[in-house]
């Protein structure tokens, strides 16, 4: 028997706005629009996006502590599938500190107070109370998790709860130290030829494929919803007609996973972006 959705209400009535994750960790999509995140996984905000549904329905924007929210059909149905639980930390009025591995748990020992723990697959989650922006690889393993984010519930963990002090606040404003990862070749086929072709000549593709390398290499932020943004742009335009080859999407992966992606992020998005175009 699935317990989790009973698990996930409890929570949701303690005050934790929660979210359902599937078995990788990713949240649901909970309208057709948004399945399998293939508007991008923007959340509907108060701002325009490709999301159309009557509330957030996925990403940290979904996490709600709303009885109603959570007991709706579609919910339910959402929560006998999932596999784990999300949470937003930022709208429990927590931060995580989310490390990665048994170096950066070593190193949070040394540099950071101590506070309640929480045990993972790989490292730990240490808990603050107090918000902040949320950072990904603010240090080697070391990602912040507060607002505008989500974090899986692993447990109460031990410890007591220290305030959020400066030494992690901190982190958020150094430049990541982590060394990236060599982008892994091109995974994926090239979409197939059939339509009418508007390259006049092939500057006309290298430009587009240049100026798609450029926005990715510049993203300041929010560089997931930036990367699909672009696959969908090169598609909409180079999708079709064939001349779009591995190399040229190997280009756009590269640029990708040199900002922070990792290829399995690189192909979820460049199939997305292939479901949205219907291709």
């Amino acid at each position: 028997m699935n317990t989790i959705p009973t698990t996930a209400l409890g929570l949701a009535e303690m005050g934790l706005p929660v979210l359902p994750l599937r078995a990788d960790k990713r949240p649901f999509g909970n309208c057709r629009v948004c399945n399998d995140l293939a508007c991008g996984g923007r959340p509907n905000m108060a701002v325009s996006g490709p999301c159309v549904c009557p509330w957030p329905c996925h990403g940290w924007a979904a996490a709600t502590t709303d009885p109603a929210i959570l007991a709706s059909p579609q919910w339910t149905a959402t929560w006998r599938r999932a596999r784990t639980i999300g949470y937003h930390p930022g709208g429990a009025h927590v931060t995580v500190v989310d490390l990665d591995n048994a170096e950066a748990v070593a190193w949070a020992r040394i540099n950071l107070p101590p506070t309640t723990t929480v045990p993972t697959t790989r490292g730990e989650h240490w808990i603050y109370r107090g918000t902040m922006r949320s950072v990904n690889a603010v240090r080697p393993g070391v990602d912040i998790k507060s607002s505008m984010s989500y974090a899986r519930w692993l447990g109460p963990g031990t410890g007591t709860l220290a305030v959020l002090t400066q030494a992690v606040r901190a982190l958020a404003e150094k430049k990541p130290t982590t060394v990236r990862p060599t982008p892994r070749t091109v995974t994926v086929p090239a979409p197939g030829g059939g339509g009418e072709c508007r390259h006049r000549t092939p500057a006309y593709l290298e430009r587009g494929i240049t100026m798609a390398e450029q926005r990715i290499t510049d993203a300041p932020s929010t560089v997931h919803a930036t990367v699909y943004r672009t696959f969908l742009a090169v598609l909409s335009v180079h999708g079709r007609c064939g001349c779009l080859t591995e190399t040229h999407i190997g280009r756009l992966f590269t640029a990708a996973q040199a900002k922070g992606e990792s290829p399995r992020h690189c192909e979820v998005a460049w199939s997305n972006a292939r479901t949205a175009l219907g291709m």
